[in-house]
């Protein structure tokens, strides 16, 4: 294919599966967050465009991932005579154009699929529309597990009914919650333990016995967003 349209709430990790994509498949990787190719001066913009397509056919093979397409994309005729109208246009021919594209594949992402441009998600341009959506609680439990591997936890701690009670999360808000329980740990570590010695003044203060139990997890829900 040409083109994968990756869609879905922000969070969900689309930008991570465009980063592991790159490092599995080896191929050089190209990334461009949509909003930095917009660019006041008439033409520049466009200009841009065709630059990023143009070093990834002499780079082939290679990946270009757009990040926020819906900021360069979006559907015309709405209005919008300005400098996104003329990029939109741009990639257009740069995906279908009489120039092929040979060893080059377009990644692109975004949160507002109802935003892009519905030419760019035909055949021969976006070949594949692939939703991100919420993770379950399997998936929320197997996020949990990446995020705690290195962290010490306590015996109360589990992750089967962490991921029920977190319901609605993505990956981004569980990456948030576990950093937020480890904080949490540590500050409690640090005020029942000196951190040196009251007479010479060394530092004494060891991590060895640190865990991270339940109600640090508790207490993150409680102050997560």
């Amino acid at each position: 294919p040409k083109g994968v349209l990756l869609y879905g709430p922000p969070g969900t990790g689309k930008t991570l599966l465009a980063k592991a994509l790159a490092r599995e498949s080896e191929a050089n990787f190209i990334s461009v967050k949509g909003p930095e190719l917009l660019n006041r001066w008439v033409g520049e913009s466009e200009r841009g465009v065709r630059e990023i397509f143009r070093k990834a056919r002499q780079a082939a093979p290679c990946i270009i991932f757009f990040d926020e397409i819906d900021a360069i994309a979006p559907p015309r005729g709405g209005g919008d005579s300005g400098v996104t109208e003329r990029v939109g246009s741009q990639l257009l021919t740069e995906l279908d154009g009489i120039e092929a594209l040979k060893g080059v594949v377009v990644l692109a992402a975004t949160n507002r699929i109802d935003m892009v441009d519905p030419a760019l998600q035909r055949p021969g341009r976006f070949d594949f529309l692939v939703e991100m959506p919420l993770p379950d609680t399997a998936v929320r439990q197997a996020k949990l597990g990446v995020q705690t591997r290195n962290m010490p936890l306590e015996a109360d701690v589990n992750l089967g009914l962490l991921a029920q009670e977190t319901q609605g999360y993505v990956g981004a808000d569980l990456e948030g919650l576990c950093h937020k329980a480890a904080l949490l740990a540590i500050r409690e570590y640090l005020d029942q333990h000196p951190t040196s010695d009251p007479e010479t003044g060394e530092a004494t203060i060891s991590f060895d016995t640190l865990r991270v139990a339940r109600r640090h997890f508790v207490a993150a829900f409680a102050e997560q967003r």
